[in-house]
C-alpha cells in the first residue's frame, strides 16, 4: 500500500534517527494510513480510499461529496 493520502497528499517525510551516541542513520516518518470504505450517495456507490486519520476527520467535518470533489481537483482518482 503507497504510503500518501489521497485527500491531503500527505506522503512519508524523511530524517534522521539519532541515537544515543549521536550517530546519525536515515530514517522515514510515515503518515497514518487507513484504507476506508464510503457510500457515496450521488453516485450510487461505495469508494475506497487510502486515506490519513487527519482526512479521515476532515471527511467527517465536510462529507464525502465535498471530500471527492476536492480529490478530483486534485487530479485524483475515485
Amino acid at each position: 500500500m503507497s504510503a500518501h493520502c489521497q485527500l491531503t497528499g500527505t506522503k512519508p517525510g524523511f530524517g534522521n534517527a539519532i541515537s544515543h551516541s549521536h550517530r546519525r542513520t536515515p530514517r522515514r516518518f510515515d503518515p497514518n494510513i487507513q484504507r476506508r470504505r464510503y457510500w457515496v450517495p450521488s453516485e450510487g456507490r461505495y469508494v475506497r480510499l487510502t486515506l490519513s486519520a487527519k482526512a479521515i476527520k476532515t471527511i467527517d467535518s465536510i462529507g464525502i461529496e465535498a471530500a471527492v470533489a476536492r480529490i478530483r481537483a486534485r487530479g485524483g482518482k475515485v
